[in-house]
């Protein structure tokens, strides 16, 4: 079999998370595509210095790259910045247009095969090309992105967007084909065929936010793979003033009308499945009618869950107990509340203040699955913060970005993003 057959079908065991990759694979110099580093920038002299001095330090052959520093009519001393670093080409904007439009101006003139996107505001690691390039010896990958950190630490927003940032895709290889239909890569840190990118059109200039979520749905309805590779790193400076927190976040929101327009066919969905829903009907109901033995019918679905699922692995001669199966049952029935209540904390938790006048208890239940998301993710995340301080930042973002959802819901009269459709089997 020909060693690159056997690199696919490794990242393939990588990717479904059967064994772990340590490093990254070398290509021969002559191997290493010739690839176009393209930032955009805007009234950034401090932070394009530092991002460029950074992509100085790339371990990549120098003849087999080229920055390009696209200036969008900065009104500051960035062009000047971007002039001490000889081996830049600089392109100047006379008016101000947006990221994605310099970044198609950009594409249009590259030399590379490979573009390669980061934002002003992020810095290289060393080895940032090295550690992504190799996955374009899959031809059926049209483009790829790296993991995100966040540059900051030292205040208490700083260490929740170590663990929240948008950025972050988190830890695990993740590729198109294989995960939910919504996937994408942000485009600070994306690598693209520039053929494809130019095939598609770029990135849509009509999008001031969501233009790489968008560029990477219509990348993949070409059938083109997509993939998400934890490496390749690039730390971010991220909105480190609270207001700029919750303006970008609101910003975020905005974005999933727009693009839920322009892809009808990306529903978003919300799955519920029979027995847990019906399981936690019949809890909620004894507890609110205060009529215990209603907790009777929720045991008897929940036992009958178990021995149905016990019954089918041993069919299949699956080496398992059944405390084995009722335990992962169990934690079936916690995850379907957690999901239920991240869900209500993504898009209703501004409604409940509007819903206490008029049912106290309907606003009472949606502050407490916002509070209960919160805590479970806290538990999952392990960040560097109190409890207190967590929820107070996690509370501020879901409010800012679902009131950008539901402004741009009322603007638009499309309230899709916030009505998903009830499914009850997974596809």
């Amino acid at each position: 079999m020909p060693v690159e057959q056997i690199e696919l079908f490794l990242n393939s065991l990588i990717r479904k998370g059967y064994i772990d990759q340590e490093g990254y694979p070398l290509l021969a110099e002559a191997d290493y595509p010739m690839v176009s580093v393209i930032i955009p920038v805007r009234n950034r002299p401090v932070e394009i210095s530092a991002c460029l001095h950074s992509l100085t330090r790339l371990d990549y052959p120098a003849e087999k790259m080229e920055i390009i520093v696209v200036d969008d009519a900065s009104q500051d001393a960035t062009p000047d910045v971007v002039s001490r670093f000889p081996e830049v080409r600089l392109l100047r904007m006379q008016q101000h247009r947006q990221a994605s439009f310099c970044r198609n101006r950009a594409a249009e003139i590259a030399r590379g095969d490979i573009l390669a996107f980061i934002d002003s505001d992020c810095l290289a690691a060393p080895t940032w090309l090295k550690e992504l390039v190799p996955a374009f010896r899959d031809e059926t990958l049209g483009a790829v992105g790296g993991s995100v950190d966040g540059a900051f630490d030292e205040t208490r927003l700083d260490r929740y967007e170590k663990v929240k940032s948008a950025l972050i895709m988190g830890s695990w290889f993740k590729r198109s084909e294989l995960v939910e239909r919504f996937f994408y890569v942000p485009a600070c840190n994306l690598l693209v065929r520039k053929d494809e990118f130019l095939s598609l059109g770029g990135f849509r200039e009509s999008l001031q936010v969501g233009e790489d979520v968008d560029f990477c749905w219509r990348l993949q309805n070409t059938g083109q793979a997509l993939e998400y590779r934890p490496m390749g790193r690039v730390s971010h400076k991220h909105r480190n003033r609270l207001a700029a927190f919750c303006a970008r976040r609101f910003d975020y929101g905005t974005s999933e009308p727009v693009l839920q327009k322009l892809h009808a066919d990306r529903v978003k969905t919300l799955f519920l499945p029979w027995t847990e829903s019906l399981f936690w009907l019949t809890i909620f109901a004894a507890m609110l009618l205060k009529i215990p033995l209603m907790l009777l019918p929720g045991l008897g679905l929940l036992l009958a869950a178990g021995f149905n699922k016990f019954g089918q692995l041993k069919k299949r001669q699956v080496p398992v107990t059944r405390w084995q199966v009722f335990t992962a049952v169990i934690r079936s029935h916690l995850s379907f509340v957690y999901h239920c209540c991240s869900f209500v904390s993504r898009y209703y938790l501004v409604l409940a203040p509007l819903a206490l006048p008029f049912s106290p208890l309907t606003a009472a239940i949606m502050m407490g699955m916002h509070v209960t998301a919160g805590v479970v993710d806290y538990a999952i995340k392990r960040p560097q913060l109190n409890p207190i301080s967590y929820l107070f930042f996690f509370t501020l973002e879901q409010a800012s970005y679902q009131s950008g959802v539901w402004w741009q819901c009322v603007r638009r009269i499309n309230f899709k993003p916030v009505r998903p459709r009830i499914v009850h089997k997974r596809v």
